[in-house]
């Protein structure tokens, strides 16, 4: 698993590992830190093998592939994630998730794997048509080059099984993950200032920031921020492991399955903070700010393609995963003091 000290990936190395799969993680911890291996530990009583190394360095893949024979299946988690710094640091995003994934299907027919599960992101909807959306919904311009490298990194996929390559891949696009593992051993853990809402809330809340900023009030939805579809990180991380086990059991119907991972409800930027706040007893300061650029308006799935064919639905109700969120933004204060 590429990227798998990250948010999404140390989850889904958790349920993999739960589900009886032996996990080797490829990370450059750009964007994560070593210690999340101790909270997978605790977490599963197993530590995953780990490589340090830049999934971008062709040698650096080929090295691990030839360390480690006998790998089937791939998830790729590496990749810079953040749409507002991609506005500012676009080579960084095109130079890192593309070469990553070119660099891991390259080398995948080499050494006998069978398949990737790739994480893209329902920014390849772009402004959509109408919600929720299903994965016929058109493909728009992305408003952002993080967006764009997920649909660019969905075309060099498509084209290279097209090419006759021998290898499958199931495509997930995620909506908006958020929470974290109930045990509160591992959770977002943002470099900095983070670039993404739930921590920002956390930390806000905890009184590392001093106030959290709602970007627009003035969006066509009913309280005039946007809205999203906040989906548990834990029922996300497990929709990874049906499809790896999907690709390997040859259960697919195509070499290519895009399946959207949401809840099926929109949530606006004010209501989860009403959320957090009613979960969790504590307030969040907030204000209004300008529009952000890059940001979609409003958009949420329709998860029915999943639900049906994977056996896979988001269960965990939103006041649950803003428990999780503050658990774990806690746990961190603690180890800080500590």
């Amino acid at each position: 698993m590429t990227g798998g000290t990250g948010y999404i990936g140390s989850h889904t190395v958790v349920e993999l590992q739960q589900a009886g799969y032996s996990v080797v993680i490829i990370d450059n911890l750009s964007n994560s830190n070593i210690e999340v291996l101790d909270g997978i530990e605790r977490i599963t009583g197993i530590r995953p093998d780990f490589v340090k190394a830049d999934c971008t360095d062709m040698a650096a893949v080929e090295k691990l592939f030839v360390e480690y024979p006998g790998i089937k299946g791939i998830i790729n988690f590496a990749a810079s994630k953040a749409v507002g710094e991609s506005m500012q640091k676009p080579l960084l995003y095109y130079r890192n998730n593309l070469n990553t994934l070119m660099n891991l299907l390259d080398a995948m027919p080499r050494h006998g794997v069978k398949g990737i599960v790739f994480s893209s992101s329902c920014t390849v909807y772009g402004e959509p048509d109408e919600n929720p959306v299903t994965e016929q919904a058109p493909i728009k311009k992305a408003t952002s080059p993080y967006g764009n490298t997920k649909q660019i990194s969905e075309e060099i996929i498509t084209d290279v099984i097209n090419s006759g390559a021998p290898i499958k891949s199931v495509i997930l696009r995620y909506f908006n993950p958020v929470g974290a593992h109930p045990s509160a051993e591992i959770g977002e853990l943002p470099n900095g200032v983070p670039q993404n809402l739930v921590p920002f809330l956390t930390q806000t809340a905890a009184g590392i920031r001093p106030m959290l900023s709602v970007f627009g009030d003035d969006y066509n939805t009913p309280d005039g921020s946007c809205i999203r579809d906040y989906i548990n990180v834990v029922d996300l991380a497990k929709a990874h492991v049906i499809a790896v086990e999907r690709m390997l059991e040859d259960k697919s119907e195509a070499p290519i399955e895009i399946f959207n991972l949401g809840t099926g409800t929109g949530l606006s930027v004010l209501e989860l903070i009403a959320a957090f706040e009613r979960a969790t007893g504590v307030k969040v300061p907030h204000k209004i700010a300008a529009r952000r650029p890059g940001d979609i308006e409003k958009v949420w799935a329709n998860p029915k393609y999943a639900n049906e064919v994977l056996g896979w639905r988001a269960e965990t109700p939103i006041d649950d995963t803003m428990r999780s969120a503050w658990a774990w933004q806690q746990h961190l204060g603690a180890l800080r003091k500590a």
